[in-house]
């Protein structure tokens, strides 16, 4: 093995490892993705994790700078196909590996800046920044699942962005009270940080995710078989995590945070391989 491979698996092993503790649901979809494709993903991942950390955690530092600058690392990497950042260059890698289209990366950016300059969101910010901070990591996986076949591409496109804007969604409904209380930030549109959400609004917010659900199915069907068991885990790993959150009260999210068992986790893991396997519905 070459200095400059074992450099390269270092680095996607670096980016396993930041995907493994921060996100023990994503690292089993992940696990759950055929072998040859792993690794890729933990990738994308990584790249967005770091991009979260910089706005979400790091408030002493120059916020704004940070994310400029590894903005820039980042288009670097891809252009001269190596970086010093572990992350960027296992993420350079699956970029030019698949073609990956780079404004699904500044996409990204401007969805990770929106976190530093607006606190509350109207229709157009909100769907925006869905696009950007969910929608896009989806397409990005999407490129790797489908290994940059234009054609299939186009046709699971809309799937993956519906699949990537529920997840980002219940992830919002979920990490309410963080958002308004820790964060100063209300991600749904016209919910003000000084008002607590109600019933009817997060029953509206529940029928908006599930249409996004319904939308998704189709595409997740046509996945090719080294992806498709990965992804309808996670899929059923989120309706999962959205019907608890549908049964606590509106005004009691803003004081739990809502989470799967790991005894449930695993149940939906082997239900998920024995539909796969005996392609039951």
């Amino acid at each position: 093995m070459t200095n400059d491979q074992r450099y390269l698996d270092s680095c996607y092993l670096s980016c396993k490892e930041i995907t493994r503790r921060f996100s023990t649901s994503f690292s089993l979809g992940i696990f759950c993705l055929d072998k040859s494709i792993r690794h890729y993903v933990y990738a994308v991942y990584g790249l967005v994790r770091v991009g979260d950390e910089i706005v979400d955690t790091f408030f002493d530092t120059d916020q704004a700078q940070e994310l400029d600058q590894f903005e820039k690392q980042t288009y670097d990497a891809i252009k001269n196909h190596y970086s010093s950042n572990v992350v960027l260059h296992a993420f350079q890698d699956v970029v030019n590996k698949f073609k990956i289209n780079k404004e699904l990366i500044r996409a990204f950016f401007n969805s990770m800046r929106m976190d530093l300059n607006e606190k509350s969101h109207d229709e157009s910010s909100y769907k925006k920044y869905i696009y950007g901070s969910a929608e896009v990591v989806g397409l990005m996986c999407l490129y790797i699942f489908i290994k940059g076949d234009k054609k299939k591409y186009s046709e699971l496109e809309t799937s993956a962005r519906k699949l990537g804007s529920a997840f980002q969604k219940v992830n919002f409904l979920r990490d309410i009270h963080e958002d308004f209380d820790e964060k100063g930030r209300s991600y749904f549109p016209n919910i003000s940080l000084n008002q607590k959400l109600d019933e009817d609004q997060k029953e509206l917010i529940i029928r908006d995710i599930d249409s996004d659900f319904i939308a998704s199915i189709a595409g997740i069907t046509k996945l090719p078989k080294s992806s498709r068991f990965g992804v309808l885990l996670a899929f059923k790993y989120y309706k999962v995590l959205l019907l608890k959150i549908s049964k606590v009260p509106a005004e009691q999210l803003s004081n739990v945070r809502i989470s799967v068992s790991n005894a449930k986790k695993i149940i939906l893991l082997f239900s998920t391989f024995l539909s796969e396997k005996l392609k039951i519905k």
